[in-house]
């Protein structure tokens, strides 16, 4: 990416914070607890900025997403966790930006795009929610307009397995197989408009769930 506005890397000590986070507690996890397997690490960027956009099935899925890709993403936390002493500090060195309930979309699109400059991966849920089996059926425009108005690239991720991990009414996880899979990044959108916006918001939902029907 030649746009020199951006910082190619996230900031030394969230850097620092995340591979503590990873190596002590989401690492022994997903590999061992989860059995988890992860494809295509090659397809991560080592150095700049961009969106990661997957599937979503459930609350595990942020830190697994983040671990997988093997560099520090932002995600969007309620302003209100801000308000925690010591949990605002540890979130915002782990990248999370907060975002104001019933705000609206531009809230959440200028704290991406803050993120995004700061030189952090910034990840989406394409569908906003989660969704039962894990597919997308209703993918929405965010993560497009994001990447449009930053020109980086996405990078479509598949989450697989994480919709059984809690049980309903069981607060303890359990210890299904999981399966991550990591597409090759997509260019952004070339405008704002709707059109463009949607023809890069389908591929992204069409590499996403193509990867998740390889199941296991």
């Amino acid at each position: 990416m030649e746009n020199r506005e951006f910082k190619e890397r996230e900031p030394l000590s969230s850097l620092i914070l995340y591979y503590l986070f990873k190596g002590s507690i989401i690492v022994p996890m997903c590999y061992g607890y989860f059995r988890g397997r992860v494809y295509g690490q090659e397809n991560v960027p080592k150095k700049y900025p961009l969106v990661v956009v997957s599937n979503h099935a459930s609350y595990f899925d942020p830190p697994l997403l983040a671990s997988c890709i093997g560099r520090p993403v932002a995600f969007m936390a309620k302003e209100e966790l801000f308000k925690v002493p010591l949990l605002k500090e540890g979130i915002r060195l782990y990248g999370a930006y907060p975002v104001k309930r019933g705000a609206g979309d531009r809230s959440a699109i200028r704290s991406a795009l803050t993120a995004l400059k700061d030189g952090w991966l910034v990840g989406i849920f394409l569908q906003g929610t989660r969704t039962i089996d894990g597919g997308i059926d209703d993918p929405k425009l965010g993560a497009a307009m994001i990447a449009a108005k930053a020109q980086v690239p996405l990078l479509p991720v598949s989450l697989w397995g994480t919709e059984k991990i809690l049980k309903k009414g069981s607060p303890i996880p359990r210890p299904v197989p999981l399966t991550i899979r990591i597409g090759e990044v997509i260019q952004p959108p070339e405008s704002n408009k709707r059109q463009a916006l949607e023809t890069v918001t389908q591929k992204c939902a069409t590499v996403i769930n193509e990867l998740h029907e390889l199941g296991r």
